[in-house]
């Protein structure tokens, strides 16, 4: 997966660039095929806010959460993203298990 990392009022970090890639690593594994993942951390006063768009061939999902730590909010807009994946992923298997029925065998 390509990750793209845009920082909106927030000075760069590699340890947030590193624990956000460790985190979708997983997701990883539930894309259907690889794609890229767009995310942006901005701050705004005390509210940390993660924005991810992950696209690909079949997909494509938006998550975004605000916590008031890095890493709860990365958590929580993996956690989303991740629902939104399988939730897509359960929507083409059983639309495919409509058009060829294995029954009629």
């Amino acid at each position: 997966m390509q990750i793209l990392v845009t920082f909106k009022n927030v000075d760069s970090s590699d340890y947030l660039k590193s624990y956000l890639e460790e985190k979708l690593e997983r997701l990883d594994k539930i894309m259907p095929h690889s794609g890229t993942a767009d995310v942006v951390f901005q701050e705004e006063k005390l509210r940390k806010i993660v924005d991810i768009n992950l696209s690909g061939k079949g997909f494509d999902v938006h998550a975004k959460e605000e916590s008031s730590a890095w890493n709860e909010a990365i958590d929580l807009v993996v956690d989303k993203a991740k629902k939104q994946l399988i939730k897509n992923k359960e929507k083409i298997q059983s639309h495919r298990a409509e058009v060829f029925p294995s029954d009629s065998l």
